[in-house]
């Protein structure tokens, strides 16, 4: 029997997450030729390698190695790699996952090569077009044969642009199958050891966006509200690649007792640190995912979320990029922590199975 042929794409850091359960869930199945192709968006040896080894993902079939640049200029080099991989592989269905430029970038190759696209993680939107993000998103969608949701409101997103019905699957969220699936692995870390943060009480931060961390005008104020939350709780940052230069260039090195900064770790050593964390100040949008379905504080600095359901129903507060709401707000989930919080429809760890099976019907219906 023919197997049909699925490509399956990760560039940056939170991809890899998404594409792990796709990735197994298609293979237990048995009924599909997989190749994993790796963009290279990510090119710090500790963001990316690491994260193949922790969360074992078989190495990348094809590795673009397409590196930093421009948004233009990344988008650009994408789409000239990925072209000829995928005639080489010559696939039924191409999956992209998340919002990065890769994701998009690959989308319209496929598009434009007649190959059906998948999205997982499709309709999310912060309605903020300022974001790069927001734009890979809306013309990922746009293309995509098939949408993969993990919230209500996604699905209200997508209609209103015109996307046909009949193309959404409401399959939950594979973050969090990650989480549970790495959970055990995640637990053996010696994370907490290695930093003398056993039975401790500590706050977990990352930075990334370019809209906080770019602009020293910016960075500056942030840092000093999080030494401030430092002076209630310590906190451990691992430092972005972006967001170390700046704090170097401009001379922002904080106080250790208040704000401990180490290099970039894998995803079980971050899990480990989130599970035990007080409270989780981020700009990312998937660590806002991750603490709804642990149970943890986050404030997420920005004035924004494409993911307003971890907000109206999970732990997560937006608390824009102000110094003194910031610390309010870290006062205030530190006192109270998360009373009446709940975990999302379908982020029950089924999602990549529900995902596998609509790829079935989809591709087997079809030939």
């Amino acid at each position: 029997m023919h197997k049909p042929t699925i490509l399956l794409v990760a560039g940056a850091r939170p991809n890899f997450m998404k594409v792990a359960p796709v990735w197994r869930a298609l293979d237990e199945a048995r009924k599909f030729r997989l190749v994993l192709v790796h963009t290279g968006q990510h090119y710090d040896d500790n963001m990316s390698k690491v994260f193949f080894d922790d969360l074992k993902l078989p190495r990348p079939d094809v590795h673009l190695g397409v590196g930093s640049g421009s948004h233009a200029e990344q988008t650009a080099k994408v789409m000239l790699a990925f072209e000829p991989a995928l005639m080489d592989a010559d696939p039924d269905l191409v999956v992209v996952v998340g919002d990065v430029n890769s994701t998009m970038a690959c989308t319209l190759v496929a598009s434009k090569r007649e190959v059906p696209v998948a999205h997982v993680e499709a309709g999310l939107r912060s309605f903020d077009r300022t974001m790069p993000e927001e734009t890979n998103r809306m013309v990922t969608d746009i293309l995509s044969d098939l949408l993969f949701i993990h919230s209500p409101e996604a699905k209200d997103n997508l209609i209103r642009e015109g996307v046909d019905e009949k193309k959404i699957h409401f399959t939950g969220n594979v973050m969090i199958d990650s989480l549970r699936f790495y959970a055990a692995d995640a637990e053996k870390s010696m994370i907490l050891k290695d930093l003398g943060l056993e039975g401790a009480r500590y706050g977990l931060v990352t930075l990334h966006r370019p809209s906080n961390v770019d602009d020293a005008a910016v960075l500056a104020p942030l840092m000093a509200a999080l030494t401030d939350v430092g002076r209630q709780c310590p906190l451990v940052f691992p430092v972005h690649p972006r967001t170390r230069a700046v704090i170097e260039r401009i001379g922002l090195e904080p106080e250790e007792a208040k704000i401990r900064m180490i290099e970039p770790i894998g995803y079980l050593d971050f899990v480990k640190l989130m599970r035990y964390s007080s409270l989780v100040l981020t700009d990312s949008g998937g660590i806002q995912e991750e603490t709804t379905a642990l149970g943890i504080p986050c404030l997420t600095i920005r004035d924004n979320t494409e993911r307003p359901i971890t907000v109206t129903v999970g732990t997560n507060r937006l608390v824009g990029t102000r110094p003194e709401r910031i610390v309010a707000e870290a006062h205030d989930a530190l006192q109270h922590g998360t009373s009446g919080a709940k975990i999302p429809d379908l982020w029950d760890g089924q999602a990549a199975t529900r995902i596998a099976q609509a790829i079935t019907q989809f591709l087997y219906e079809q030939s």
